[in-house]
């Protein structure tokens, strides 16, 4: 709560000073004052971001097919929920819902509105490839991600470039749109908003570089953090196995950051990566650097 409040708090002081500085440079439009544009394109921009970090449990369970552990129905679903749960209570965060989904790849996602109702999933492609103390490291690096407060923090960052995206977009849109009019602007023709679709996209693809950016640095976090509770080897050998099966992740769009593996490839695909290189994060274990 202390994140989202001071995330909140950061937010505003943003809008209003953006605000301020695009008055004084004279960017606002023929002098209109822009505070209630960048306030209500900040609500949609957070509200947005919160709103799909309220429903990320009920959404990941539908679009993934998982099923909760409610009842453990055998000895390896009585011992996955126990790893869960000693893995919890080590990292001093609430017992997660924990839920199997079926898929050939070996893959597990943690997600949730906040560390003490989350929800950890892994594939039964997971369970079926890997040894058991490589499935305790892939769950430690999980839980890690949710006492890290990882999805909050994403959402949040989510949230501040969706505001700035719609507030750039729109005055980027305004300039475009005046340039073609001379000097009477009254408002927003064809022009305007075939300027704010193009704008939008551009600026919103700079804006995922940022947040993929932090996505990669997170990764580094829950693998030292996966170490931690259940030993640096496990976690080595656990990207490993996940080197060695090399199997993309089949989560959806959506949730592929929120997966074990993630990585794209060539320069641009590097960028756009939500995890870092599977050898990277090896070596990174390995030199106990934590990056």
């Amino acid at each position: 709560m202390n994140r989202v409040l001071l995330f909140l708090a950061t937010n505003f002081a943003v809008v209003l000073v953006l605000s301020v500085v695009l008055h004084l440079l004279g960017v606002d439009q023929q002098g209109q004052n822009l505070l209630p544009i960048i306030v209500v394109t900040s609500i949609f921009g957070m509200g947005g971001a919160f709103v799909s970090l309220w429903l990320s449990k009920s959404m990941s369970l539908r679009a993934t097919g998982a099923r909760l552990i409610e009842q453990p129905a055998s000895s390896a679903e009585r011992w996955l929920v126990e790893t869960v749960r000693r893995h919890a209570t080590k990292a001093g965060i609430g017992m997660p819902d924990v839920a199997v989904f079926d898929s050939p790849t070996p893959n597990a996602f943690a997600t949730g509105a906040d560390r003490n109702h989350a929800l950890v999933a892994v594939s039964t492609g997971l369970l079926q490839n890997m040894g058991e103390s490589e499935v305790e490291a892939v769950l430690g690096h999980e839980i890690s991600h949710v006492a890290n407060g990882d999805m909050v923090t994403l959402t949040l960052i989510q949230g501040v470039v969706n505001t700035f995206v719609m507030v750039f977009a729109r005055l980027v849109a305004a300039a475009i749109d005046r340039g073609g009019r001379g000097g009477d602007y009254r408002g927003g023709g064809i022009g305007y908003f075939a300027a704010y679709m193009v704008a939008q996209a551009v600026l919103g693809f700079l804006a995922s570089l940022i947040v993929m950016w932090f996505s990669r640095r997170r990764e580094f976090r829950a693998d030292a953090g996966g170490a931690t509770l259940a030993g640096r080897a496990a976690m080595i050998a656990a990207l490993e196995r996940l080197q060695r099966l090399e199997q993309p992740s089949d989560l959806p769009p959506a949730m592929a950051a929120f997966g074990i593996t993630g990585e794209l490839t060539g320069m641009l695909g590097a960028l756009l990566a939500s995890h870092p290189p599977l050898a990277v994060r090896i070596a990174a274990l390995r030199a106990g650097t934590g990056e």
